[in-house]
């Protein structure tokens, strides 16, 4: 069966560029990771004003990826905002690369997820140690058939989002980590046989 990627598929080249500011990918994030929050939550979590958290909650509502979650509000005028896919979004930037404006969306996606890597790396590699915090690099090599990389794909996805299902939720004592798992041939390699 090959593999899929969980998630609310982006298909419009205006969600991605929307998705690919910053702070709308951290609350992104944190609604992930933390489940449905209120703006003075976010503004809180993330350090910014919250009337800025409130505009870009409504630009991600705006473009359908996530949504005003009624039973968790203490009453009709407590707003309250959940992910549209407990899973998060699903993005093939080869296909939205193929739709009209896709090509310089997935180019503005793709330097803004770049950045956000690799401070995450370095992050890990140039992080001062602190007590109750974990940074890991697991580097390993596999060698796998296409059908054997699409099921370790999918046993990967499956293994983060069971993590995510069991720590959903805001419990003072968590903190939002990033797990990046990147399974691709070795770049090298494929760098000889661009050759």
């Amino acid at each position: 069966m090959p593999y899929e990627p969980s998630g609310h598929p982006i298909h419009d080249p205006r969600t991605l560029r929307a998705i690919a500011h910053p702070v709308r990918n951290r609350i992104l994030t944190e609604l992930g990771a933390a489940g449905p929050m209120r703006a003075a939550d976010l503004a809180r979590d993330l350090g910014i004003p919250a009337n800025q958290a409130s505009f870009h909650l409504r630009q991600l509502a705006k473009y359908g990826l996530i949504e005003e979650d009624p039973d968790a509000g203490r009453d009709r005028r407590d707003r309250v905002w959940r992910l549209v896919s407990p899973d998060g979004v699903s993005i093939n930037l080869g296909a939205l690369r193929e739709t009209p404006g896709g090509d310089a969306a997935a180019e503005v996606f793709s330097r803004s997820a770049a950045a956000l890597g690799h401070a995450a790396v370095d992050a890990i590699y140039q992080g001062a140690r602190e007590d109750g915090v974990i940074r890991t690099v697991n580097d390993s090599a596999v060698r796998l058939t296409y059908e054997e990389a699409q099921e370790m794909a999918g046993d990967l996805d499956e293994l983060v989002r069971s993590w995510r299902e069991r720590t959903r939720g805001r419990s003072g004592d968590r903190r939002t980590y990033l797990a990046y798992i990147a399974l691709q041939p070795h770049p090298a390699l494929a760098a000889e046989e661009d050759v």
